[in-house]
């Protein structure tokens, strides 16, 4: 059943009709269902296209060869051209005997002379083959005769012997490429052998990309405060282009109804299909949706999908043309286009289902899902002690670089909470192959990282990095799933840094030192000329003073804990993953005061009181010393070139 049209006046008022739609939450396969039955069947248009630019088109039919493949009879080697009758009973000892005929057949020449018995004509490869010869002899089975015009043959020949027949490779009237075919450059080469110049393909729907939003802002452009960078128009072109649609991103259009219906009916007017990405939430300022039913029936076929991420997505048909409204964070917009929106692209291009690669590889960690909702999660594969092991990267569906650190993506059911850390799961691949990083960290992340892997990277190898904290990297090194794990971990007890956190089978690295501070705005007298403890009390005594924390497990939070004795402060549970993070708030006033490392400080303009020197150093796995990667690692970070970087970035060589 599928849901009615919105009246316009509905539609205009914002009212409940759409909140109730929303609210009708669908199954991912009930939306599928719905969209395609809508969809299909439906008539493919063809078009011609030269052979030089039909790479990457579905043919829309049957090609049937129009001539043999080869066109005549040749020679697969260089030689002699025989009658393989008069070869019978030569050898080394006994050759027989030929007489040449006055012709030499090459490439693209036609021969004159038959081949009569007791003769033989030199021919090359791919020269035809002349009348009366039967088989090739090569020339290395050859000698010349004791006249210039004999040749020795020391060894028999069997009929059709180094011959490729006419049509042998391709015949006349067979069937060369089914319909649905995707053209490739093998496919080009067996038409090219025809001669054909001109094939059947099916037109590539010209797709409208319209992204939706008055905070976006087109790259290139500088940004005004609030706003973002408008990454789903990019993206999404991308997208279409690698699923056989013919992208034309539109622009960026205001959440005005007015102005957005004008664009979204021009666009559909003169494309086969219009995406759009924001706009179908339901929230105030998302009129998408609003707009859709107006556009053509049956309209707005789903409205919210049990996935995570991607439940705002909006699937319609306005008069056989599909019209989507992809969710506006990037990661939600890729996940619901890759899953639900490419199957009916390609099948409107032509194409092919796409072909999953996907391998096996454990959870090291328990990843919580909402019941009720399919959820797609995206990991990044290590090599462990026992396989593959799967990390799930994801940072939340506005995060852009996910797509790009992951390998892949893991499914958790609808109708389970969560998948317990020890699972073994599919993942399926972003590309059809899968390289293991050969240099695996895991743990505390710092910008020096990013230097001693610079020349590692230059040389071809490929390093992966994920932040998890200094514990939760102890912890995937205890389990051999990293090669080293940056952390940065002060016990209290001994008031030393890392060393009395190894556990057997791990040992130190040194990295290096690096300054931990309060950041805050210049000009806030509560902490300008006081020392880290004086301007922790300043901060404590005033209510209105809000400070922004660090994650558990981080090395940062346990210096915090420290530093406030007991203390739970405003905005104490307001807890990001990284140094830059507390300094944009504290730059951009969402906080007043935060702990982060000095060049993180300079990077974002604000004052530093130091507060300790910590050791930011490395657990290594001693079974996995002897990797290339490692070896190459413990090199570059003991190399004078790493020790001038480091210094560079602000910091101190251990």
């Amino acid at each position: 059943m599928t849901h009615d049209p919105v009246p316009p006046a509905a539609a205009a008022r914002g009212g409940s009709h759409e909140q109730e739609q929303f609210l009708a939450i669908l199954s991912r396969e009930e939306a599928v269902s719905r969209f395609e039955a809508a969809l299909f069947p439906r008539r493919e248009e063809t078009v011609l296209r030269p052979l030089a630019s039909a790479l990457g088109a579905a043919l829309a039919e049957d090609v049937v060869a129009p001539v043999d493949v080869p066109p005549f009879d040749r020679a697969n080697v260089d030689g002699f051209a025989v009658r393989s009758a008069d070869l019978a009973g030569a050898g080394e000892s006994v050759p027989a005997t030929l007489t040449l005929n006055g012709e030499t057949i090459a490439c693209g020449t036609q021969p004159l002379l038959p081949v009569r018995p007791g003769t033989a004509t030199p021919i090359a490869t791919g020269g035809p083959v002349p009348r009366g010869a039967d088989a090739i002899v090569m020339v290395e089975h050859t000698q010349p005769g004791e006249a210039a015009e004999l040749i020795e043959i020391r060894r028999a020949a069997s009929p059709g012997q180094f011959v490729s027949h006419a049509g042998s490779d391709i015949a006349r009237g067979e069937v060369l490429l089914r319909a649905g075919t995707l053209i490739g450059s093998r496919e080009t080469g067996m038409l090219a052998a025809c001669g054909i110049s001109t094939v059947p393909g099916v037109r590539r729907p010209r797709v409208a990309i319209l992204s939706t939003g008055d905070e976006l802002v087109p790259p290139g452009e500088a940004l005004r405060p609030a706003a973002i960078y408008d990454v789903n128009g990019a993206i999404v072109a991308a997208a279409v282009a690698e699923n056989g649609g013919e992208p034309n991103f539109l622009g960026a259009f205001p959440d005005d109804e007015t102005t957005l219906e004008t664009a979204m009916r021009d666009a559909l007017a003169s494309h086969d299909m219009l995406i759009l990405s924001g706009g179908t939430s339901k929230g105030a300022g998302d009129v998408s949706h609003r707009i859709v039913p107006r556009l053509g029936s049956p309209g707005i076929l789903a409205h919210g999908v049990a996935l995570k991420p991607g439940k705002p997505l909006c699937l319609a048909v306005c008069d056989g043309k599909p019209v989507v409204i992809l969710p506006g964070f990037p990661t939600s917009a890729m996940f619901t286009f890759h899953d639900m929106i490419a199957p009916v692209l390609r099948r409107m291009a032509g194409l092919p289902p796409r072909l999953d690669h996907t391998v096996e590889a454990s959870v090291p960690v328990r990843i919580a899902s909402e019941l009720g909702r399919t959820e797609f999660v995206m990991t990044s594969l290590v090599e462990g002690a026992e396989g593959l092991v799967a990390y799930p990267t994801g940072k939340g569906s506005g995060a852009i670089t996910s797509f790009a650190q992951a390998d892949g993506f893991l499914r958790i059911e609808a109708l389970a909470d969560h998948l317990p850390a020890g699972s073994r799961a599919r993942v399926t691949l972003f590309t059809p192959t899968l390289r293991v990083p050969d240099l695996v960290l895991i743990g505390s992340h710092c910008v020096g990282l990013d230097r001693i892997a610079a020349p590692l990277v230059r040389r071809g190898m490929l390093v992966r990095t994920l932040a998890v904290g200094s514990l939760g990297g102890l912890a995937a090194a205890r389990r051999g799933e990293c090669d080293l794990a940056p952390i940065h971990l002060l016990d209290e007890a001994s008031g030393t840094y890392n060393a009395p956190f190894l556990t057997p089978g791990l040992e130190l690295v040194r990295g290096w030192r690096r300054m931990q501070g309060i950041v805050h705005r210049p000009g806030d007298q509560r902490f300008e000329g006081r020392s880290a403890e004086e301007a922790v009390t300043a901060a404590l005594a005033d209510p209105d003073c809000l400070m922004v924390n660090r994650n558990q497990g981080a090395g940062t939070r346990i210096l915090i804990d420290r530093l406030l004795g007991g203390a739970r402060p405003d905005g104490y549970f307001n807890q990001p993953k990284s140094h830059n993070a507390v300094a944009a708030a504290v730059a951009q006033g969402r906080a007043d005061w935060g702990v982060a490392i000095a060049p993180v400080a300079t990077a974002a303009g604000l004052d530093f009181i130091p507060l300790t020197e910590e050791h930011y150093d490395f657990a290594l796995v001693t079974a996995r010393r002897e990797r290339p990667g490692v070896a190459a690692f413990l090199e570059a970070l003991a190399s004078p070139e790493a020790a001038r970087a480091l210094e560079d970035a602000g910091f101190a060589k251990a």
